[in-house]
């Protein structure tokens, strides 16, 4: 992954996140609302939301290297959220998903807009075999999100996550290459 993929869709482009792109970041990662399942604290200052950006750029050089998309609108230029994979297994063909999304751009289709775009350039792009993801119980929206794209759970992970104070338990979701099967809105 020399050069950063920019996807499209209908509404959304994703593309690399920048340095100009952190006070939105800070929007979006200080929301306690969203931030109660995303698997981190939220952020409070424009410090924080400046090393997500050195972060999500970072991450595409590791050995188990992964790649953050931005999530833009179009029509209005403005960062709605973001959505990646990170602990790209080379090996195993594997990796695992992660997303968040501002509140103003819940409930408007534009996660799974974005995902399935990421889902296509993945499977096709990294020739994944496998996408994992880990979701809080409770986070019904995300869960419900996910099985719509395929996703299957597979079990419970006790207290496998720490935040906000607390050890969390998390769902273990997967989806495989050969169970996922593209809206017509991927067809773009």
């Amino acid at each position: 992954m020399s050069d950063f993929p920019t996807l499209e869709t209908p509404r959304l482009q994703l593309r690399e996140i920048v340095t100009a792109d952190a006070p939105a970041l800070l929007a979006i990662h200080s929301n306690k609302q969203a931030m109660q399942w995303f698997g981190m604290d939220p952020i409070t200052e424009i410090a924080q939301a400046q090393a997500l950006v050195d972060t999500f750029a970072e991450s595409r050089t590791q050995p188990n290297s992964g790649i953050r998309w931005g999530i833009q609108d179009k029509a209005h230029d403005e960062l709605l959220g973001n959505c990646g994979l990170f602990k790209w297994n080379r090996q195993w063909k594997s990796c695992s998903l992660g997303f968040a999304l501002g509140q103003p751009a819940w409930g408007k289709g534009i996660m799974s807009e974005a995902l399935q775009a990421m889902l296509v350039w993945s499977f096709e792009q990294m020739q994944l075999h496998r996408i994992e993801a880990t979701v809080h119980p409770q986070n019904q929206a995300c869960l419900k999100l996910l099985e719509r794209l395929g996703f299957v759970q597979e079990g419970r992970l006790r207290q496998a996550g720490f935040w906000l104070g607390e050890h969390q338990d998390l769902l273990q979701l997967s989806l495989l290459r050969a169970e996922f099967e593209p809206s017509p809105i991927s067809a773009f």
